[in-house]
């Protein structure tokens, strides 16, 4: 048994893909505590998972704070480490110890990326292809490659580090918010690794399809490009966004909805220094 960690699940409405999930978390050996924070379920969730899985602790919000529903379960977390699962995804039997273990064994390590194995299939995630040839330099001594990005739904944090870092962009809802934090954890001197022994499972349904990602993840690169990234690289990656929203409806709405952030991302702009940029374009971004 392994209280180090904790799983924490953000959902909303999808009340059987979590059970499922839940079924599975719950009877991993490490045994971890669970954490569902309901982002304002009208299919009875909250009250679902008090009935059938007492151990759970669960937050019903109340509202949707999309992938920051996740900060308030870390909060809420009384363990040092904390894992992610989506409702409709779980870890593999083993994984969370060994992640723990290794956190344990390397203070300055804040985030570990886990291999994403999708469908019944078990395909690797394209992500994860990424992220397995990441081409950062590796720290010596770290127990997997270095990386500037992650699947939310496969990572552990050190709960200290991800608070620290503000968690998650209330203002990014669902879809690409990892890059943010990912930048924030960096910058904050925390390293990243992806870990392909360690693993997660994600089985989405048709229910899991969610309107208006795309949108959200291009909104939300322009936004984390005005938030962190020098100005040069900010307004390149505006106007290739505004070119782009001339032939592609999406990307023109995603471009309006930036334009609406403009002002909140001038307040809070904060580029990053210029050894973490130097990462960033090694990774192409």
């Amino acid at each position: 048994m392994d209280r180090r960690v904790s799983v924490v699940i953000a959902t909303l409405d999808r009340a059987r893909e979590l059970v499922r999930s839940l079924d599975l978390l719950c009877s991993l050996p490490e045994e971890p505590a669970v954490i569902v924070v309901d982002n304002g379920s009208c299919d009875g969730t909250p009250e679902l998972v008090r009935r059938d899985f007492p151990r759970v602790k669960v937050i019903a919000l109340g509202e949707n704070l999309g992938a920051a529903a996740r900060t308030v379960g870390v909060r809420a977390a009384a363990t040092s480490y904390v894992a992610f699962s989506d409702d409709d995804s779980w870890w593999a039997p083993g994984s969370l110890m060994i992640a723990a273990d290794r956190l344990d064994s390397h203070s300055r390590l804040g985030l570990i990326a886990a291999r994403v194995l999708v469908g019944a299939e078990e395909a690797l995630d394209p992500t994860c292809e990424a992220m397995a040839a990441s081409p950062l330099p590796r720290r010596a001594g770290l127990p997997g490659t270095t990386v500037l990005g992650f699947l939310a739904c496969g990572a552990i944090v050190r709960r200290s580090a991800f608070l620290d870092a503000g968690g998650f962009e209330v203002r990014f809802g669902v879809g690409g918010e990892e890059e943010l934090l990912a930048i924030e954890l960096a910058s904050a001197g925390w390293d990243l690794v992806y870990c392909e022994d360690l693993i997660a499972h994600h089985h989405p349904s048709i229910s899991a399809h969610r309107p208006g990602r795309r949108r959200r993840q291009c909104r939300n690169a322009l936004w984390a490009a005005w938030l962190r990234r020098p100005l040069p690289v900010a307004l390149r990656m505006t106007a290739h966004a505004a070119a782009r929203g001339c032939s592609d409806p999406v990307a023109f709405a995603a471009f309006a909805d930036a334009l609406t952030g403009l002002a909140w991302a001038i307040r809070r702009r904060r580029p990053v220094s210029k050894e973490i940029e130097g990462l960033l374009k090694r990774l192409g971004h």
